[in-house]
Parts: structure tokens; C-alpha cells; sequence
């Protein structure tokens, strides 16, 4: 995918940059994603389809709305390939999507929102909705393959608790693992259903951060689980992800509920880490300071 600078999607759009960070304002379009040094990086595809709108001459309103029309036909070609049960036209029309957007994006506009249509329209008990989980579910793992090494400190272990690839929140989870790969974090995910070995994979692992992810599994179940696991991670923070109303589920007042969006959690969890980590320097330093007075 190829990704403009903001000076470069202004020369494309014959504006100031200035205009262009106006427009996003105003419009949230062109929306920009940040590079690692926080700068404005705009998809060349979004930007084009701008720059055609408003060279039909309309104004700057009816052509981001022109704009986002052409690109929402995306979600509604991969539906489309999606209940005809054709593999190959839905990758494809992924494909054609991350021309004009990034992983992120494609995952969080066109492939979620889909997947989230079909069960909507034909139900979880339907064979569109059996071909559509398994293909979206399938994508986002070949996605996850293909993602860069990590290169953040910080290390995730995701306890799945959905009931398998049919449940509605299993494409979530793996966008989950898909995006904090793609953050530089590592992903570590296993069943919520088996205690056994969990303290061998924190020991190996070492996760900063433990996530309970999906809704199907029992408060019971996955209490049995965090158990485990806390007393194998001692002080590691303990989240929650799609798992309903966290104010109803007892068994994880402790635990921190996460955004459903996948982008969201992601933010909140690195969010999480840091403090965690200045929380442990603060402790550091603390316990520092009497010693050396001593000294």
C-alpha cells in the first residue's frame, strides 16, 4: 500500500496542508494513521478518490461524500462474495481494499462490519454465515502470519473464550491478535477452557498484560482460568474483551474492560503497559532511595 507524507497528499489535492488537517477536523476524511514518529500518513488510494470528486467540480462536502461512497462498495462486494460462497472474489475484493487502506482499516471498515452484516441478515445458524466466519476468520490468521516480528517490550497472552470460529466474537479475537502483532506487541493465544500448563506458557512467554476474549465461555469457567494464571503471573494486570456488560460479571470486577473495537483495545492495552511500567520504575526508585540513605 502506498501512504503520502501530508505535503504529498496536499500537492495531490492542489491544498495547503493546512486545509488538508482542516478537512480531517471538519470531515474526519482524509483520515490519516501515524507513523511511529507521530506524523500524518494518508492513504493514497482514499486521497485520489478526493482528488477525482472535487475535480468534477463539487463542493468539499459532496465530494468526500462521493469519496467514501466509492469506497464503501468494497464492503459491499466482499458481502456480496461472501453469501454466493465464492473464496476467491472475497479475497480479491480484500485485496482491492488494502489499495486504498491500511491492514488496520481494511479489517476495522470492510471485513468486520461485513462479517458483522451477514450474521445480522442470515443468522448464526446459516450456511452463508458458516462460509463467511471460516473465510474472514481464515484471512485474518494468513493476515497475522504475514505480520512483522515484534519490537515492543511488551508481550500479550489472549485467553480465547469464545465457543469456536462460529461464534460472533472469534473474527474479533483474532483481529485482536491480528493488530497487536502489527503494534510491535507479542501474541501468545490460548483456550480459556484449559488450566493445565498454563503457568508453563507464563513462564515461557512472560506476558505484561492477560486478556479474556469472548463471551461464550461460563464466569465460572473462565474465573478457574484467570485463577491460574494470576497465581502463575502474580502482579500482571488482567483485561477483559468482548466479553458483555463487565458491570454483570462479577468474577472480573478486577479486571480492565477494553473497547470492542480491535484498533481500541490495542491502544488501551499499550496504554496499560506503560503505566504498568512506570508504576514498577516508581516502586524501583522508591525502594532505592531508603537504601542508599542507608549507605
Amino acid at each position: 500500500m502506498r501512504f503520502l507524507k501530508t505535503s504529498e497528499a496536499a500537492h495531490l489535492l492542489n491544498v495547503s496542508p493546512n486545509t488538508l488537517r482542516a478537512w480531517e477536523r471538519r470531515f474526519d476524511f482524509p483520515k490519516p494513521q501515524r507513523s511511529p514518529g507521530r506524523h500524518r500518513l494518508y492513504t493514497h488510494g482514499e486521497v485520489a478518490a478526493l482528488r477525482d470528486a472535487l475535480q468534477e467540480g463539487l463542493s468539499i462536502s459532496s465530494a468526500i461524500s462521493r469519496a467514501r461512497e466509492g469506497l464503501s462498495g468494497d464492503a459491499n462486494s466482499l458481502a456480496g462474495a461472501l453469501i454466493s460462497f465464492e473464496r476467491e472474489r472475497a479475497d480479491g475484493a480484500m485485496e482491492a481494499t488494502l489499495a486504498l487502506r491500511s491492514v488496520e482499516r481494511s479489517v476495522e471498515e470492510v471485513l468486520l462490519p461485513t462479517l458483522e452484516e451477514i450474521v445480522r441478515r442470515h443468522s448464526a445458524d446459516s450456511a452463508q454465515w458458516a462460509f463467511a466466519a471460516a473465510w474472514g476468520t481464515d484471512w485474518l490468521r494468513r493476515a497475522t502470519r504475514m505480520a512483522p516480528s515484534p519490537v515492543r517490550p511488551a508481550s500479550l497472552l489472549i485467553a480465547d473464550a469464545s465457543r469456536d470460529d462460529l461464534d460472533s466474537d472469534a473474527p474479533y479475537i483474532r483481529a485482536l491478535e491480528l493488530l497487536c502483532l502489527r503494534g510491535g506487541i507479542r501474541v501468545l493465544t490460548l483456550s480459556a477452557r484449559g488450566t493445565s500448563g498454563v503457568s508453563d506458557a507464563i513462564a515461557v512467554h512472560r506476558p505484561s498484560m492477560i486478556v479474556i476474549a469472548g463471551n461464550h465461555l461460563s464466569d465460572d469457567a473462565v474465573a478457574r482460568w484467570a485463577y491460574g494464571a494470576r497465581v502463575a503471573a502474580r502482579a500482571v494486570p488482567l483485561a477483559v474483551f468482548r466479553r458483555g456488560d463487565p458491570r454483570q460479571r462479577v468474577r472480573t470486577t478486577s479486571a480492565t474492560p477494553l473497547p470492542v473495537a480491535p484498533s481500541a483495545a490495542r491502544k488501551r492495552l499499550l496504554e496499560l503497559t506503560e503505566e504498568q511500567g512506570r508504576a514498577a520504575i516508581a516502586s524501583r526508585t522508591a525502594q532505592a532511595i531508603p537504601q542508599a540513605r542507608a549507605s
